[in-house]
């Protein structure tokens, strides 16, 4: 299997200059693990991801222990972090280097750089032009229909 056979076709992404709570609004809706951020004319320049709002100093306040994104979006403007997080952009926080694989790319070059990167989805390229997301549960799915097929 190539990585164009499991890949997601259908995905969101959004634009380097959306305000971050769009951003995080859009992976709580759309349940992914990443946004790849696209520009104007649709080329790929980043992804943002749960892991990007985690481990950045930009966002320069202490999250509370638990679910810190919907303490983050809840309803108290007044609060902090929302205060400080309201003005940021996208671009101040994505990754601008994603990972990425082509999408004739072998399962086993998937996984690879998943382990390297330690991530848990990559972006999939045809001729430089983003065309898929691949995460861990594309694959888990391909698993369970190839494990079907050989019974």
């Amino acid at each position: 299997m190539k990585a164009a056979d499991v890949m997601r076709t259908r995905f969101a992404t959004i634009r380097p200059g959306a305000p971050l709570l769009d951003a995080i609004h859009l992976l709580l809706e759309t349940n992914q693990r990443g946004l790849p951020v696209v520009d104007e004319v649709g080329s790929l320049v980043g992804i943002i991801s749960e892991g990007d709002f985690l481990h950045r100093r930009e966002l320069g306040v202490e999250f509370p222990e638990g679910f810190w994104l919907e303490w983050l979006l809840g309803k108290d403007e007044g609060q902090l972090a929302r205060e400080r997080t309201s003005g940021l952009r996208v671009a101040a926080v994505m990754s601008r280097h994603p990972v990425c694989v082509d999408e004739e790319a072998s399962m086993e070059e998937v996984v690879k750089q998943m382990d390297i990167y330690e991530i848990s989805q990559v972006l999939v390229l045809r001729d430089k032009k983003l065309v898929g997301v691949l995460g861990r549960t594309q694959l888990l799915v391909a698993l369970e229909e190839r494990l079907r097929r050989s019974r």
